[in-house]
C-alpha cells in the first residue's frame, strides 16, 4: 500500500492564561497524539461531535495552524514547517462555508490567478487555459471568472473553491464539511462532481463531516474522534455496522432516522476540558466502564481485521 499521507503522533494544545513571565497557567489540548495512515486513492472519512478536535487537525495538515507535536509525511516526506508552499502544492483545504471563504474584494480570475502564480509561477496564456481547464472540470461557465463572490449561490461558491484548490495541483483535499451548509439537492450535486474529481485528477481525500449517512457513502475508512484522540478506525461499513468503541455506538444511535425516537443525545457531554479526567475520557458516558477505564487511558488496538478501536471493554461485532 503506498500512503498518501501519514500522522505520526501529531497533537495541538493552546495555553491558557499568558504570563508577562513564566510558564502558562494551563494547557488545554484540542488534539492528543494522533497517529494516521491514508493511502493514495482513499477517502478517509473524519467524524466526532462538535469540539472533538476535527477542524484543528484539518488546519493542522494544511499549514494554517503549526502543531505541538508530532510529524506530517506526504507521500514518504516530511513536511517543513517553515516553508508554507510546501503545503499548497500538496494539500489543499476545501472550506465548509464556500461564500465566506472567497475573498469579497476580488473578482473569480483575480482569486483563481492567485494559487497559479504563486506555486505555479503560471502567466499569460498558460495561466488563461490553466484556469479554463478547471472551471470546465467543475461544471461552471466562463463567464462567472469576472463576477465577485456576493454574486453567487452556496452550490456555485463551492464549485469555486474546489477549483481554486485544483489549482494548486494537490495530490489530497481536505473536505472540511463541504457540503453541510448547502440544500440537500445542490449536496448530492457536488458530492457526485468530488466523486468525479477524485478520479480525474487521481485525488486522495480526507472528508470531515457530522452527517453520518454522507460520510458512510462517501468514505472507505472512518477515523472517529473523540475529546481529541482517534478512538476507532475501520471500513466505513464495518464501523457504522458494528460499532466497537461505546462512543461510535452513541454517534450512530445519535443520528435522526425517521420513525426511531433520538437515543444517546443525552448520553452526557465532552469532559472538561481544563480538567481531562484520568483513564478514559469516555467514561463518564459509557455503560461499559469499569474501574479500569477510570484509571488507564486505552490504547487503539485492532480488535479484528482491520478494525480498531482504543477501548478496554470493546463491543461485539
Amino acid at each position: 500500500m503506498s500512503l498518501a499521507l501519514k500522522t505520526t503522533d501529531l497533537a495541538k494544545s493552546f495555553d491558557i492564561g499568558k504570563r508577562l513571565f513564566g510558564p502558562p497557567r494551563a494547557q488545554v489540548y484540542a488534539v492528543r497524539p494522533v497517529s494516521l495512515d491514508v493511502a493514495q486513492g482513499e477517502t478517509l472519512g473524519i467524524v466526532g461531535e462538535s469540539g472533538c478536535g476535527k477542524s484543528t487537525l484539518a488546519r493542522m495538515l494544511v499549514g494554517l495552524s503549526p502543531p505541538s507535536a508530532g510529524e506530517i509525511e506526504i507521500e514518504g516526506r516530511a513536511l517543513d514547517r517553515a516553508d508554507p508552499a510546501a503545503f499548497g502544492r500538496l494539500i489543499q483545504y476545501v472550506f465548509q462555508d464556500p461564500v465566506s471563504s472567497l475573498n469579497p474584494r476580488k473578482t473569480i480570475r483575480q482569486i483563481m490567478e492567485a494559487p497559479l502564480r504563486q506555486l505555479h509561477g503560471m502567466r499569460g496564456a498558460a495561466l488563461e487555459a490553466r484556469i479554463a481547464e478547471l472551471f470546465d472540470a467543475v461544471n461552471l461557465r466562463p463567464e462567472f471568472l469576472d463576477r465577485y463572490p456576493h454574486e453567487f449561490s452556496g452550490g456555485q461558491a463551492q464549485r469555486i473553491g474546489i477549483a481554486r484548490a485544483l489549482a494548486a495541483s494537490p495530490r489530497i483535499l481536505i473536505l472540511d464539511e463541504p457540503v453541510s451548509a448547502l440544500d440537500v439537492s445542490v449536496q448530492a450535486q457536488v458530492l457526485n462532481l468530488l466523486a468525479d474529481l477524485k478520479v480525474e485528477f487521481n485525488l486522495t481525500y480526507l472528508f470531515i463531516s457530522h452527517d453520518l449517512a454522507v460520510v458512510e457513502a462517501v468514505s472507505d475508512r472512518i477515523a472517529v474522534l473523540y475529546f481529541g484522540s482517534v478512538v476507532e478506525t475501520g471500513p466505513a461499513e464495518k464501523v457504522f455496522a458494528a460499532p466497537r468503541h461505546p462512543y461510535t455506538k452513541l454517534l450512530a444511535d445519535s443520528a435522526p432516522v425517521v420513525g426511531r425516537p433520538l437515543g444517546g443525545a443525552q448520553s452526557g457531554e465532552l469532559p472538561d476540558p481544563l480538567n481531562p479526567p484520568p483513564g478514559c475520557a469516555f467514561a463518564g458516558r459509557c455503560p461499559r466502564a469499569s474501574a479500569l477505564c477510570r484509571a488507564e487511558v486505552p490504547r487503539l488496538r485492532a480488535i479484528e481485521g482491520d478494525q480498531f478501536a482504543a477501548c478496554h471493554h470493546p463491543r461485539d461485532a
